[in-house]
């Protein structure tokens, strides 16, 4: 059975987003309890250390660090809009949890020509708007191909010199978010954050169309830029040590091609101060 019906399909065609209000209402006090305990087992921030309200703190894997968390791409309410956006055999991805700190500018998670949809959920787990860090998104700037998204892409990174105004004031949606909400978004799509607090609770999952054979050397680069976080596997060990059938099925093809991700990543620690924050 759908989960979406056709005016949201049509509408995250177009301007390459959905919003959810209250879709984890119900669930939102426990979901806050288990993403504090993630942090307060991982040392509270950033790579074991105390989140200090300078820096955003970034843990990935994220949701696959508890047996809770994990169960939500289980969910019917996930399962069902991603098997409507990407396919009964959809990839899940990857998740990551953060204590966020000011300002985020202008990008997409990927802008790659060649490869099937991918899409970011997101749980905001403070209230947030425009003047307190919600997430910002450019419409139908996820558009490959057509002339406007390109514009967008090739110039927003630097909206000052491009357009003659800050970040903050490039045109946009703000998509307001309450604890409980699950905001829905293509990686292409450009987005941003402006005006945020020093310690805004979010985490991410995200999810991908199966890669057809021809393509698995896309995706082994694509897992190849994970090694910037200093892991050594894709997925964590309750992810997978809980994981049903059916979930299995949405985590075997990254797991049969996340086998080079060790070695990058020991090269990425012989170069880098620490793991990335995102």
């Amino acid at each position: 059975m759908a989960t979406l019906t056709a005016a949201q399909r049509r509408f995250f065609d177009t301007f390459g987003y959905l919003a959810f209000p209250g879709l984890f209402a119900d669930r939102v006090e426990t979901i806050i309890e288990q993403f504090e305990g993630v942090f307060t087992a991982k040392g509270g921030g950033h790579y074991g250390k105390p989140h200090d309200g300078k820096a955003r703190s970034c843990i990935v894997p994220f949701v696959d660090q508890n047996e809770y968390l994990s169960a939500l791409i289980d969910h019917p309410r996930i399962d069902g809009i991603c098997t409507d956006l990407l396919g009964e055999d959809y990839n899940y991805l990857v998740s990551d949890g953060n204590y966020y700190v000011g300002n985020t500018g202008w990008h997409s998670d990927s802008y790659w020509q060649k490869r099937g949809l991918h899409i970011k959920l997101a749980f905001y787990l403070d209230p947030v708007d425009e003047n307190s860090g919600c997430l910002r998104v450019i419409p139908g700037s996820h558009r490959i191909g057509e002339g406007y998204a390109e514009q967008v892409n090739a110039e927003s990174r630097n909206p000052g010199e491009n357009w003659g105004v800050a970040g903050e004031e490039v045109p946009c949606m703000p998509l307001r978010s309450k604890p409980g909400d699950v905001l829905l978004f293509n990686h292409d799509l450009k987005h941003a954050s402006f005006h945020g607090a020093a310690n805004r609770r979010m985490f991410t999952i995200n999810f991908c169309q199966r890669y057809q054979e021809a393509e698995l050397p896309q995706l082994r680069d694509y897992i190849g830029t994970m090694s910037r976080f200093w892991i050594d596997r894709v997925f964590g060990e309750p992810m997978i040590r809980t994981a049903t059938p059916q979930r299995m099925r949405h985590l075997e093809q990254i797991m049969a091609n996340d086998g080079h991700l060790a070695a990058l990543s020991a090269k990425a620690r012989e170069t880098m101060p620490e793991p990335s924050r995102g």
